[in-house]
């Protein structure tokens, strides 16, 4: 891996010892520069568990991905400067209430670090800014509230919601796991009439003031609280939006982007 590349890519100039301050300051990095995004289940694009493969794409051709890409490219990042990194299932709630997905839907990563633990995660979209310690209890973080809670060998990730209510996002166990076990998985969520990849194109980056999203042909851009959505009229809307909000070059779409 070329480590200087693909810091470049984050736009991170910071140390890279192996250091709590390091980690939390490349997540932070990594969400602000590369996307989530599901471009090539749409464009019919096969994605394949290889770290080699991942970094193709999201470092030199300055595209984004999902789970499977982000946090798997991420954790050899990590490693390659001295952290301890281990691979965890998460299964992700459909309706923010069930922990009823199936294992390995999806990727998350633990860093062990002077003794301590922490969750890493990349790869959800609108999730935790910041690293936590993967202890029970809430936190704050780019202004939402987030909760971990552990049950046996389970523990639930939660986000606070608008009126007093909480949304579980995944739950996910601490057995360590191989990049090659999520393979069925990554090919469902390719490939399944039933995944939610498939539903629509999505591209969501953070930003320092909030965030901007392509969802279908949707653009919305919220900027200190405050949403703005626009329709995208034409295919060539829509690559011009991918550009100038996302850093996406024209055709990562190909006939996928007609509104």
């Amino acid at each position: 891996m070329d480590i200087g590349q693909y810091l470049r890519r984050l736009g991170y100039e910071g140390p890279r010892a192996p250091t709590l301050e390091t980690l939390r300051a490349l997540h932070h990095r990594h969400l602000e520069s590369v996307p989530f995004e599901n471009l090539d289940v749409h464009s019919r694009r096969p994605i394949v568990l290889d770290e080699a493969a991942f970094f193709d794409k999201v470092v030199r051709r300055n595209r984004g991905g999902f789970c499977y890409e982000l946090n798997g490219l991420f954790a050899a990042l990590l490693r390659a400067l001295g952290f301890q990194v281990t691979y965890l299932s998460g299964r992700v709630s459909p309706d923010g209430i069930h922990p009823s997905g199936p294992e390995f839907d999806h990727l998350v990563l633990e860093v062990s670090l002077d003794g301590s633990s922490w969750l890493v995660d990349v790869g959800f979209g609108e999730g935790f800014v910041e690293p936590p310690p993967l202890v029970p209890g809430p936190w704050d973080s780019g202004g939402l509230r987030f909760h971990l809670e552990r049950l046996g060998e389970d523990w639930s990730l939660f986000q606070d919601v608008p009126g007093g209510t909480r949304k579980l996002l995944y739950v996910f166990s601490r057995v360590p796991r191989r990049l090659e076990e999520f393979s069925e998985m990554c090919r469902y969520h390719q490939t399944s009439p039933d995944s939610f990849f498939l539903k629509n194109t999505l591209c969501s980056l953070k930003t320092p003031t909030g965030r901007v999203t392509l969802s279908g042909n949707r653009l919305i851009v919220t900027e200190r609280g405050q949403r703005e959505e626009r329709l995208l009229a034409t295919a060539e809307d829509i690559e011009r939006a991918l550009l100038e909000h996302f850093g996406i070059p024209r055709g990562a779409l190909g006939g996928a982007a007609a509104p």
